[in-house]
């Protein structure tokens, strides 16, 4: 067993070039491979997805790019490609390639909530927990509370500079990544009391606004070693104006929503839609005053997702009662119970608050980054207590969402957004 624990420890070299090249029509983006001077020597990623495959990283550094009138960002605009030495605080157990794909994917959500305090935690370049506070600590704790079992060994990522109430709390539990624009006086040290956190320094946070339109290649790499180019996608929801009340028609009947969101409503709509561009698809989410409730990834069926976010959000309620009342995880509970350390009863009246609160789930927004091909989607977030819904619009069964939503007691509000937000 010591074997295979040691291929977890080394640091994989790899054969890349220093520099790479791509001719795009008569323009050509040029990259450098990025490495760092880790105890006295120069290293790269450790190592890419699994600990057997080589990896690098490589930085835009020249050429820009224009196609068919649309501008693609260009150097100097690095992010995570562009993290130095002096910005990689504690390397840790230096990073791979999963630890800096996680925290990239965390900035891709971050950069549109970045009027408020925010915390995005993720895990296998999914969010687990997202929220926004009036302070960053409140971010963090909202976003961790929402479901601490995913959570752990995550990447944090934050849009404020970490003070120290910050830094404590964070590292009251176990992380592999802290990212934000900057650290205040006294934090860096009390994060690294964790020897193998990496705590890294990306000052562009603060101008993430900045990059809400901007556009990058993304590059699809195929078995047969083909290639798939697409633009990046754009965010096109800002605020509640861009949103569209669900109306349809079909067989010559016009169906219209009978209730639009309320400010609150429209506030977690506009966040949630927000969360979801970092999301896999299939996918769809739960969120209410501006934290994740549940958040169902990359499954083939939309009403199956649905169905999977809702078990999450009352997985995660209960062991978040059952730690606050116990100071252990749900599941722990359950062993306890088996093994007859602890009385069941502890566990039936956790079972039935989850029950009684519907998981946290009842006033929520329902979100889907694809339309609703029937209506069975949307009757699981009804059946839950969802008091709106928003998804892309267009299916030719529109109407039966908009009937479900129009059937319930309260009317549930649904918008359309006009835009897919699918990722792969």
């Amino acid at each position: 067993m010591a074997n295979i624990k040691d291929m977890y420890k080394k640091i994989l070299g790899d054969q890349f070039p220093q520099e790479m090249k791509v001719v795009l029509g008569d323009a050509t983006l040029v990259y450098r491979k990025r490495t760092w001077t880790i105890d006295g020597e120069e290293r790269g990623l450790r190592y890419g997805e699994n600990p057997d495959q080589e990896a690098a990283l490589y930085e835009l550094v020249n050429g820009n790019l224009a196609l068919g009138g649309c501008e693609y960002i260009g150097p100097g605009q690095g992010l995570v490609s562009s993290i130095t030495e002096e910005d990689m605080i504690q390397a840790g157990k230096h990073p791979g390639k999963i630890n800096l794909t996680d925290v990239d994917n965390s900035l891709n959500v971050l950069k549109f909530l970045m009027d408020e305090a925010a915390c995005v935690i993720v895990k296998h370049n999914n969010p687990c927990g997202v929220a926004i506070a009036d302070t960053l600590e409140s971010a963090f704790v909202k976003a961790f509370r929402a479901d601490r079992v995913a959570a752990f060994g995550g990447c944090v990522a934050l849009n404020r500079a970490v003070d120290r109430a910050t830094a404590e709390t964070i590292n009251n539990q176990y992380f592999e990544v802290v990212a934000a624009p900057e650290y205040e006086e006294g934090a860096v040290d009390i994060l690294k009391q964790r020897k193998n956190l990496r705590i890294i320094r990306i000052s562009k946070i603060m101008d993430l606004a900045s990059y809400w339109d901007k556009r990058f290649i993304d590059f699809k790499s195929l078995i047969d070693g083909g290639i798939i180019i697409q633009q990046s996608p754009v965010n096109k929801i800002r605020s509640k104006e861009d949103l569209k009340p669900a109306e349809c028609e079909y067989e010559g009947k016009v169906y219209k929503i009978k209730r639009l969101p309320d400010e609150r409503e429209y506030r977690d709509i506009v966040f949630g839609w927000a969360v979801e561009q970092g999301i896999t698809s299939n996918s769809v989410i739960y969120v209410k005053n501006g934290v994740t409730v549940g958040i169902g990834t990359g499954e083939q069926d939309r009403v199956g997702v649905a169905e999977i976010a809702v078990y999450k959000a009352y997985t995660k309620y209960k062991d978040l009662i059952c730690f606050d009342r116990h100071g252990i995880s749900y599941k722990e509970l359950e062993l306890k119970i088996a093994k007859g350390e602890m009385d069941k009863s502890l566990k039936d009246d956790i079972d039935a608050k989850a029950k009684d609160d519907k998981g946290g789930l009842i006033g929520s927004v329902m979100v889907s980054d694809a339309f609703f091909p029937f209506r069975d989607g949307v009757d699981v977030g009804i059946r839950e207590g969802v008091s709106a819904i928003v998804h892309p619009g267009g299916s030719l069964r529109d109407w039966e969402s908009i009937e479900a939503c129009n059937e319930a007691d309260p009317p549930v509000a649904m918008v359309f957004t006009g835009q897919r937000a699918f990722k792969h």
